[in-house]
């Protein structure tokens, strides 16, 4: 549905059939949209970031992601609201385009977009670096460069995402499972050490861990705020669920389910899997850039963990960047359908997919690749700080719009969702606010900070992109404002 077609179709039930206007097959089933949501919430993020954060901040770094989790749930209950109000593919800059103005929409689209072709570069790039465990001392064809195994990993999924999309959810679905399982994993091991003690982490292994080595804050309560950042960008893409609305077989059921897991996968999956590992290892033993998991295992006298995770982390590596390739497509024929980037982009394949737009983006991952190769130090490393604003990009967006829906559903301007957000707009406000706070934590912070050096230089390029496209066409409805 372009911007266009908005103002025509407000009504739910009608919304709910909007894909096929849009071109889109529904082709994704309640059990992959349920994997894709719980997929999003598991990363590199949790399986090698939470290595630094508890060094930082020990165990209170429980409490940081139970907090960020709160807020997550906050902005994914934000996010559904808006999509029983109109589930639609590009949901993120089409409720940005509907609710503050087609700049917003404009701004919201393109932002969103290269968050996800960052992340693929970066991502491809560390399955590569991982797949260097066990090609490192092989001999014959096993022993490639790293750049080899990129453009390996890079070349297949971007077939995979060409054949349907219900390929590209079953890849997803796999890819979750096999994270799902391997966290899952690690929590039985640890309650069966804490129960029954075995393994050489045995007779020490205990709940008082948690504040018997120096206490609950023992880097203090300001140490503890200056994880949050990293907390939040653990979390980056569990919005992605948005995006496969326009593809659900059945979007007002299934996407509230899909929603409502929040909650539970964040406690058992960050805080549950955290309060076991540091339960069975103290804090001290984790040090930035080794995986906790990795370093859990090794402790327990378990060594064959550490392929294990390397296993697991190369997929979430390619999970991520599957979703990627898959996101970037949508996002380009979106802002095309609305006038906002070249017509090109609106073109299908006869099974629904967005062909251009899907290889543009996979074009520019294999730049990437290649300037990963050529110049793998800082300059690639500031563009990959920058993933992280633009992706947080989204949830502000989420946040106003749900809120300016809301006060127009209030006054009967809008008809009201079938799947309110639980606090309404004071929720919303508490999260804008929150995301706000974790913006100034990375200011103060000289490793983050470079990101938000990169933020204005995006938007002025925006600027001047919109400003000329709508030069161009002054009168085109995706440059109007709306009464």
């Amino acid at each position: 549905m372009t911007s266009v077609q908005v103002d025509k179709q407000h009504d739910g039930s009608e919304a709910a059939d909007s894909a096929s206007g849009e071109g889109y097959h529904r082709a994704l089933g309640a059990r992959q949209i349920q994997m894709i949501a719980i997929g999003g919430a598991i990363g590199t993020g949790l399986f090698l970031g939470a290595g630094k954060g508890i060094s930082k901040a020990g165990p209170s770094l429980i409490l940081a992601y139970a907090i960020a989790g709160l807020v997550i749930f906050f902005i994914m209950r934000a996010l559904g609201e808006l999509l029983m109000y109109r589930p639609v593919s590009g949901s993120f800059s089409e409720y940005a385009r509907e609710f503050i103005g087609p700049f917003a929409g404009f701004v919201t689209g393109w932002t969103y977009w290269l968050f996800w072709v960052v992340t693929g570069i970066t991502e491809v790039t560390a399955a590569s670096e991982y797949m260097q465990y066990w090609t490192k001392n092989a001999d014959g064809w096993l022993n490639q460069p790293q750049w080899v195994f990129a453009l390996i990993f890079t070349v297949v999924l971007f077939l995979a995402n060409l054949i349907s999309v219900k390929l590209f959810g079953e890849l997803e679905f796999w890819f979750s499972m096999v994270k799902v399982t391997a966290i899952v994993g690690m929590i039985l091991i640890c309650a069966g050490i804490l129960t029954i003690g075995f393994s050489d982490a045995g007779d020490t292994a205990s709940m008082t861990l948690l504040w018997s080595e120096g206490g609950f804050f023992p880097k203090g309560i300001g140490s503890t705020l200056m994880t949050l950042q990293m907390v939040m960008f653990a979390f980056l893409a569990v919005e992605l669920v948005g995006v496969t609305a326009g593809e659900s077989k059945d979007p007002k059921t299934v996407l509230p389910k899909a929603i409502n897991t929040v909650p539970w996968r964040i406690a058992v999956f960050y805080v549950g899997a955290l309060i076991m590992i540091l339960s069975v290892v103290p804090w001290t033993h984790f040090q930035p850039g080794v995986s906790p998991f990795v370093a859990a295992f090794e402790k327990m006298g378990l060594g064959i963990g550490a392929a294990i995770v390397n296993f697991v982390v190369l997929t979430a590596a390619l999970s991520s960047c599957n979703s990627g390739m898959y996101s970037t497509g949508r996002m380009l024929r979106d802002l095309a359908l609305n006038g906002q980037g070249p017509k090109f982009f609106t073109k299908l394949t006869k099974n629904g997919l967005p062909l251009v737009g899907t290889s543009f983006s996979a074009g520019l991952m294999m730049v990437g690749v290649w300037i990963n190769y050529q110049w793998p130090g800082d300059a690639f490393n500031y563009v990959v700080s920058f993933a992280t604003i633009s992706g947080m990009w989204a949830w502000i967006m989420i946040l106003i719009c749900q809120v300016r829906f809301r006060l127009k559903a209030d006054r009967g301007e809008l008809p009201q969702s079938s799947f309110k957000a639980p606090g309404g707009i004071w929720a919303s406000l508490f999260a804008l606010a929150f995301i706000g706070m974790v913006i100034v934590m990375m200011g103060i912070d000289k490793d983050a900070r470079i990101s938000l050096y990169c933020a204005p230089l995006w938007g002025l390029i925006l600027a001047v992109a919109y400003l000329v496209l709508k030069a161009r066409n002054p009168e085109g409805a995706a440059f109007a404002k709306r009464s």
